[in-house]
């Protein structure tokens, strides 16, 4: 059975001290997480300090971002390896915000997964439609394109480790989030695609997450469908006593549907 993930983008939000604050009242609000796999994602400028801060608890550390190359004259941007040496151990890759404020293309995130994957980071895959998109039933062949640029050229073995993440983009810091039935119909159909290229064994061990106005009061019921194994949580992340609720759901979460 696929350990759920919950994993919270503070995005560009919080300082050193407040950092500290959410990651220590996380940690105390929930001595023991259970079976569930915890991660957050502050700040570039962040991740040293919390990754050593966090070296022995429950907590594990993404960046938001990598740059695809090496090293070069890329001002403003941070390598794969200088995200790994500073304590990461997975990055958000193609982020509905990455893709529409940057610009970032499948061809490029790919390139970033695969830069991920060298040095030895788990890339987050993030997916999802538009509102337009959806009204005009595109959702599956955006969905299915993202995912198929997405994991292009890897390995089994990479593919296997591997995380997805749905993310409507209409639902993202709106408030709304997509129904259950929504949900379930859409990772369902994300793991039909990673069964086509990868095949049942790899694709049934692949953890795709649900984001997208992830809270506590929804989190239970979305937590508890059969293809939903986690959830990357955006506002709710910055706030401790709200992430941990949503961890607690997912130690509760049974396949529903």
């Amino acid at each position: 059975m696929r350990i759920p993930i919950v994993a919270g983008n503070w995005k560009m939000n919080l300082n050193l001290a407040q950092g500290i604050e959410l990651v220590e009242g996380i940690r105390h609000g929930l001595p023991f997480p259970g079976r569930v796999e915890v991660i957050v994602a502050p700040p570039f400028l962040l991740l040293p300090v919390l990754a050593d801060r966090l070296r022995t608890s429950y907590i594990s550390i993404a960046s938001q971002n990598l740059h695809q190359e090496e090293t070069g004259a890329y001002t403003g941007e941070c390598s794969a390896a200088q995200v790994k040496d500073a304590g990461a151990d997975y990055s958000i890759i193609g982020h509905s915000e990455r893709r529409r404020y940057f610009l970032e293309t499948d061809a490029l995130i790919n390139r970033k997964i695969h830069a991920s994957f060298k040095h030895g980071i788990v890339p987050i895959l993030c997916v999802g439609e538009t509102l337009e998109q959806r009204e005009r039933g595109e959702q599956e062949s955006v969905i299915g394109n993202q995912v198929v640029q997405g994991a292009d050229g890897l390995s089994s073995s990479q593919a296997s480790r591997l995380v997805v993440a749905y993310e409507p983009v209409w639902a993202i810091g709106t408030g709304k989030s997509a129904s259950s039935e929504q949900t379930q119909k859409v990772h369902s159909f994300i793991r039909s695609i990673l069964q086509e290229r990868f095949g049942s064994a790899i694709s049934e061990q692949i953890r795709i997450l649900y984001g997208g106005s992830v809270k506590p009061e929804n989190s239970a019921e979305l937590l508890s469908l059969a293809d939903v194994d986690g959830a990357l949580v955006g506002g709710a992340s910055l706030k401790a006593e709200e992430f941990v609720s949503i961890i607690r759901n997912a130690c509760r979460g049974t396949p529903a549907v």
